[in-house]
């Protein structure tokens, strides 16, 4: 095989996607499996994630997914999944630390800043701060003995940023009144913040960590939202779940080898402001 192509050959590689049957984990799980990877699905929703996975198995094989049901912010069933995980396949090459949550009351997840309750604030930093926590600590494990592997965490532009609040004046998401949560940004933050340090921890070892921080992607905000949004942008528009699967497969791959502790954004150009 020509040196350059190798830089993007995935042949025997084993993916964890966590969050996998959200709108970018679905997409990131088919692109993997259409390079020839394995991937090992984990999420908490039972129902899309067996959905996800019998698409992948009829699209790509029975033997290139693994369907597993796991809550990341469970210390006990990370612990107990990945040991399985590794297990089963010997070894994890690539960790896509992709999972995030909302509450299942959105009301309460976009509260004002002055109303919000600790307890939707710990519930949202349990998984999208404390589960990448545990997911990069268990698998990190194994990648430190190999002295190999690949940590993607999926951040956003609100890490670095702060969101302009003037957009989401009579702005929607699936019918109600969306905004930016504190707790959102915040834990996003964080990301950034882990990611840096374990790619300075785990350098010695071969184990690169990087995040990627996508832009808004269209998935049910209104029209006015899309307008304010996309007139922020230098190129024009909201990300489409595909615009962000090209730069996650470049970290992924052997093309990014010399990249550790980076921040990638993918957000049409907002963060060049």
């Amino acid at each position: 095989m020509d040196r350059y192509k190798k830089l993007f050959n995935f042949d025997n590689k084993v993916a964890v996607v966590t969050g996998a049957s959200g709108i970018l984990g679905t997409e990131f799980c088919k692109a993997l499996c259409s390079f020839g990877v394995t991937v090992v699905c984990l999420d908490r929703e039972e129902d899309s994630l067996e959905k996800l996975t019998q698409d992948l198995a009829n699209n790509y094989g029975k033997d290139k997914v693994v369907s597993v049901l796991c809550d990341v912010s469970d210390p006990n069933a990370v612990k107990k999944v990945v040991n399985e995980i590794v297990q089963q396949f010997s070894k994890v090459d690539i960790l896509l630390n992709n999972a995030a949550t909302k509450t299942k009351d959105l009301k309460s997840f976009f509260s004002p800043f002055t109303d919000y309750s600790l307890e939707v604030w710990r519930e949202v930093m349990a998984v999208n701060l404390d589960g990448m926590f545990l997911m990069a600590q268990a698998i990190g494990k194994s990648m430190i003995e190999r002295r190999a592997g690949v940590i993607i965490q999926t951040a956003s532009i609100y890490s670095l940023l702060g969101p302009d609040q003037r957009i989401y004046q009579g702005s929607y998401y699936l019918g109600g009144e969306i905004n930016t949560p504190a707790v959102y940004t915040a834990s996003k933050a964080g990301v950034i913040g882990l990611t840096k340090h374990l790619a300075t921890l785990w350098g010695e070892y071969g184990v690169r960590v990087n995040a990627l921080c996508p832009g808004g992607v269209s998935s049910g905000q209104n029209a006015e939202f899309d307008h304010k949004y996309s007139a922020r942008v230098p190129l024009g528009r909201m990300a489409k779940e595909i615009d962000i699967v090209g730069p996650m497969l470049f970290l992924a791959s052997d093309a990014s080898r010399y990249v550790t502790g980076q921040v990638l954004f993918a957000d049409g150009g907002l963060s060049a402001w």
